[in-house]
């Protein structure tokens, strides 16, 4: 399996709007996913794959990785990872995974398409998104079906619209913590917040929402807009006084292991060694 890319933000741009891609390396996301799927019409797909050529090295500039979003249709499909692949894209984005077997047929195409490239075969990673009620409970299978999986996340809008239900926090909170469950599980990035893409007209709400999600386990999100991407890196990253925090907490529980003390109280917490683990984690990630 690869190492686990240290996402905090991931930022969507439709691929064939070229001023949107000139800008997408200044926007300081993490990485950049070029849309082949959603925010292209139906006639503009063929431009949009031709596109990724010059797109890919161009959103790559600031040193995000570079992710392309496939769409679903296996015909498309195809000629998108073949497209992809040979313009250097470091992930996938496959849309509404049905099941694992899905992930692996995904995966030939894959390696075929690094194969007539040139690129080294396993080189591509995927994110799988679920975004139907039928593949709900397929999710940890999905998760880990393929070494190339290194993030999973459920859909918010099409789940939705899948489920006969609105798109909110609380009709989403069990799909959505369903990922998160099945993404630790299979030892990939839990991706997604609980709620939608939305948030442009409620920034404080945003905010809180990326907290919340945060503390119940995601480990990075995407971004629709520009704007999003510095409150999400805020909020999903590691904050200078909670890294202060966990370097103390470490310091204190080796002392209280060399005085052969399993539990100690610090700063008004009792911690032990899960909760010690925790801090080690975020100072690995703040590491990184």
């Amino acid at each position: 399996m690869h190492a686990l890319p240290n996402w905090r933000s991931l930022l969507y741009v439709p691929a064939t709007r070229e001023s949107f891609v000139a800008k997408a390396h200044t926007r300081g996301a993490d990485a950049i996913i070029l849309d082949l799927e959603d925010a292209v019409a139906p006639a503009e797909k063929p431009a949009a794959r031709a596109a990724l050529a010059k797109a890919v090295p161009s959103v790559r500039q600031g040193g995000a990785d570079v992710c392309v979003r496939i769409n679903r249709p296996l015909r498309m499909a195809v000629q998108d990872i073949d497209a992809a692949v040979a313009a250097g894209a470091d992930v996938l984005v496959l849309t509404k995974l049905m099941g694992p077997e899905h992930v692996r047929l995904l995966e030939e195409l894959t390696a075929e398409s690094e194969a007539a490239h040139g690129v080294a075969v396993g080189h591509t990673r995927f994110i799988g998104l679920v975004e139907t009620a039928a593949a709900l409970s397929a999710m940890q299978a999905i998760a880990g079906a393929s070494p190339r999986m290194v993030a999973l996340g459920a859909g918010g809008e099409d789940l939705a619209t899948d489920l006969g239900m609105e798109p909110t926090p609380d009709a989403l909170f069990v799909p959505k913590m369903l990922a998160v469950l099945a993404a630790r599980a299979a030892g990939v990035l839990p991706l997604g917040f609980i709620g939608t893409v939305a948030g442009l007209s409620d920034p404080e709400g945003y905010r809180a929402m990326l907290r919340r999600s945060r503390a119940l386990g995601f480990a990075c999100a995407s971004c629709v807009h520009p704007s999003q991407v510095s409150v999400v890196n805020e909020e999903y990253g590691a904050r200078p006084e909670d890294v202060a925090r966990a370097q103390r907490m470490v310091e204190a529980f080796a002392t209280a292991l060399a005085q052969g003390l399993g539990a100690v109280s610090f700063e008004g917490q009792m911690i032990d060694e899960p909760v010690v683990e925790r801090a080690r984690r975020l100072l690995a990630r703040a590491r990184q």
